[in-house]
């Protein structure tokens, strides 16, 4: 099973990679080492990225989205030199839109929290009797 034919591909070729993209050190959290990072060989809990890899991947991330995850993964493996089976290749991307839309939401929610102190701080401030803070008098409007 191991020594199967990857089979021709209909694939697009990786022509159109991101050069001007940089990829940072990750820590390592898992006993596996995830697709696109190896092991740093000064420190063991850190992972340095493999540009081309990580390349690759963002790119069949769009590929996904006009083929199966088992073609990707095959295509993966066959330009990268590294194996990725679907399975893994479907949960590393669920986790990667997870993880994406958990800090979208979260931004909004800061968003939404700071319109409403805004809002908070001009009702306060406009009320008729509102106390000033300077001079410990009540405003009069």
């Amino acid at each position: 099973m191991a020594n199967r034919e990857l089979g021709k591909w209909k694939l697009p070729q990786p022509l159109d990679l991101h050069d001007e993209t940089e990829w940072l050190p990750i820590p390592r959290i898992a006993r596996t080492v995830p697709f696109g990072y190896e092991l740093d060989s000064a420190d063991d809990s850190m992972l340095l990225p493999i540009k081309q890899e990580l390349d690759l991947l963002h790119k069949a991330k769009s590929l996904v989205k006009q083929y199966s995850y088992r073609e990707v993964a095959l295509w993966l493996t066959k330009n990268s030199g590294r194996h990725i089976s679907h399975v893994g290749l479907m949960k590393r991307l669920k986790n990667e839109k997870r993880r994406k839309n958990k800090a979208f939401s979260l931004r909004r929610w800061a968003d939404y929290a700071q319109k409403a102190i805004q809002k908070a701080e001009q009702i306060e401030e406009s009320r008729t009797g509102a106390r000033n803070e300077s001079s410990g008098e009540t405003a009069t409007t």
